[in-house]
């Protein structure tokens, strides 16, 4: 008892230093007050206390520290979602739509969007980067073949959707037909091959040495500003995309769409339905769509015609 005891002030200490007052907790006070006058629950309450206390602490340093962080095992999305902290909503309470704009200087885009939340889609920000010529499916097959450290990158995280893909390299080995078939768009020949959607992250320095001969910091980001060390990539056909979900990530960031066309919806968290918006916009080739998706909830839609290429990182 006296252990338990010790704990539960080292934990009570840790969310005292978090400014969590557990005490204040709706469930908490309503627990209290059904069992105040029990004796023979005493026990009961203590432990709940305990459990209670190690699960606040857990999500706060989740949340606060884990999240840059390569872990053994993923939380549940579910729990993430259930223990995310709620947003103030006067991030959202004005937009009703993605503004587009072009030849923005840094200092402006910093005052209006950089964080602020406010999304918003650059339209000329890729018209130097070779990657929108030199990056299709076929490129990265050939860079990841040729790649000396394989086993370092599958340290990276890979996003298969709903393929089934296992890894880079499977998602790299696909058949020729089954890729040409939608690079070309030729559905004239009475065959239908299965569509295919899969991200992963760029952590490897090999690799991330060679993508980015082809493409650099946006020209609206200020020249201190520093891209994360990981970058994005997704790559997939018509009629797939992201699910509607919210990212776990530092910072606010940039996509930029090296090819096809791609529909972004957004919508605000449960706790701003009623005083924010839902809406969408289309990223055409060229364009960088720039939002903080740990704010904002957001769904991705592939559109006809060629295959969607998007690159994206976080920046400070």
């Amino acid at each position: 008892m006296e252990c338990a005891q010790k704990k539960l002030q080292e934990i009570l200490a840790k969310c005292q230093q978090e400014n969590i007052d557990l005490l204040k907790n709706e469930s908490i006070q309503n627990f209290l007050g059904e069992h105040k006058k029990s004796t023979s629950r005493k026990e009961k309450w203590f432990k709940f206390l305990i459990i209670t206390s190690l699960l606040t602490y857990a999500m706060n340093y989740y949340f606060s520290e884990l999240q840059s962080r390569r872990c053994t095992f993923q939380m549940p999305t579910l729990m993430r979602y259930a223990f995310r902290p709620p947003e103030n909503c006067a991030f959202c309470e004005n937009v009703d739509a993605i503004e587009r704009v072009s030849n923005i200087t840094p200092e402006e885009f910093e005052r209006r969007y950089a964080y602020s939340a406010r999304p918003v889609i650059v339209e000329d920000a890729t018209k130097n980067w070779t990657a929108l010529e030199k990056f299709d499916y076929w490129y990265f097959h050939d860079v990841y073949d040729n790649a000396q450290r394989r086993d370092k990158i599958l340290d990276c995280q890979f996003l298969p959707y709903k393929t089934g893909f296992r890894d880079i390299f499977e998602a790299l080995d696909m058949p020729e037909s089954r890729v040409e078939y939608f690079q070309n768009n030729n559905r004239a020949q009475g065959r239908e091959e299965k569509p295919w959607y899969f991200g992963w992250s760029n952590c490897n320095p090999e690799t991330a040495e060679e993508f980015r001969r082809h493409y650099g910091r946006p020209y609206f980001l200020s020249e201190t500003s520093e891209n994360n060390n990981v970058d994005w990539f997704f790559i997939g056909t018509a009629g797939l995309g992201a699910h509607m979900h919210i990212d776990n990530v530092r910072l606010p960031s940039w996509q930029a769409q090296l090819s096809g066309r791609k529909r972004w919806l957004l919508a605000p968290p449960p706790e701003c339905y009623f005083k924010c918006k839902s809406f969408d916009a289309v990223v055409n080739k060229g364009d960088i769509i720039v939002l903080d998706t740990n704010k904002w909830y957001h769904q991705t839609f592939v559109q006809p015609g060629e295959i969607s290429l998007t690159i994206g990182a976080e920046y400070d």
